[in-house]
């Protein structure tokens, strides 16, 4: 397997570094991958996180797996690790690259274009080809907080096979969007899927703890690492989902949060004035159950507060 011009040999682990720009101040900027090659061949996992720089769970879950050394007992196989996709900004605390581009909404790419559009087409040009599965790792943006969950091409059926082996706590069948790697891979045909848990720029232990469990199912059920798949599956899957938004500016406060059931009619928290002249209920629209809530504390008429998954 040969990465950038490094050759990775069975039974090798490399660090392989890609130069995807430079900043202002002349430093270059390299994606790093960490390469874990198997003596006996076998199907090559794709781990990655920080596609966007402020979705800290994602980069945490890599990093562990990577300090615990939970993929050095690989029995075949490879797995290509990268912990931080996007380092602009990662650097800067932010979703997007210094230009305002969104990386996950500029794939394949193109290595004369703007910052974003580089650093997808570094991936994938360079390592996306040798990936036969697919693990994006993200959370919620702009002060969402997402239940963990996992999100999969309905119409690709390894991709659902292989959420149903991950076995996140919610499985949401989502459309691809376009531009995206989700989308760009699973036209490839490569299984994959997107995790999402916790909140941009914090910490959520629930999410880091079921992340680094569906990457063990997953590479237990591939052959790839030792161990037995539970059959006890307590996910719920979800094909719809709705958004329930403010119906006016204010302070808003949950009453409901991410992972309560929730019934049509329900009051889900309240915006109020902040001159004390009036208190609006924000209303479940239907039963289901909240995939995901925004923790903001003063929101404008019309901000997304509450994703509901329905039609399990």
């Amino acid at each position: 397997m040969k990465i950038n011009g490094t050759e990775i040999a069975p039974g090798q682990r490399e660090l392989v570094k890609m130069s995807v720009g430079r900043l202002p101040s002349g430093n270059i900027i390299r994606m790093q991958a960490h390469v874990y090659r198997a003596m006996e061949p076998g199907p090559c996992v794709l781990l990655l996180a920080g596609v966007h720089g402020d979705e800290i769970n994602g980069v945490e879950i890599i990093r562990r797996l990577i300090t615990q050394q939970l993929l050095e007992p690989l029995l075949k196989g490879t797995v290509i690790a990268i912990p931080v996709v996007n380092v602009y900004g990662f650097i800067n605390f932010s979703r997007d690259v210094p230009d305002g581009k969104d990386v996950n909404r500029s794939f394949p790419g193109n290595l004369n274009g703007s910052l974003a559009s580089r650093v997808a087409r570094t991936l994938t040009k360079k390592v996306v080809p040798l990936a036969d599965y697919i693990l994006d790792f993200h959370t919620g943006g702009r002060s969402i907080f997402n239940y963990p969950q996992i999100r999969y091409t309905n119409s690709h059926e390894a991709s659902r096979e292989l959420a149903e082996v991950f076995a996140a706590p919610l499985l949401v069948a989502k459309p691809t969007i376009p531009k995206s790697l989700r989308k760009v891979a699973t036209d490839l045909g490569k299984p994959t899927l997107v995790y999402e848990g916790g909140e941009s720029l914090r910490y959520d232990g629930l999410s880091i703890q079921k992340g680094l469990e569906g990457i063990n199912r997953v590479l237990v059920s591939l052959g790839m690492l030792e161990g037995t798949l539970t059959t006890n599956n307590q996910s719920r899957w979800y094909e719809k989902t709705i958004w329930v938004r403010a119906p006016r500016a204010g302070m808003f406060l949950w009453h409901k949060c991410s992972g309560n059931e929730v019934h049509k009619g329900e009051v889900l928290g309240l915006i109020n004035d902040p001159y004390g002249e009036g208190t609006v209920k924000v209303i479940a629209k239907r039963d289901g159950f909240i995939i995901g809530h925004n923790n903001a504390a003063v929101v404008s008429q019309g901000d997304a507060l509450f994703q509901i998954g329905y039609e399990s």
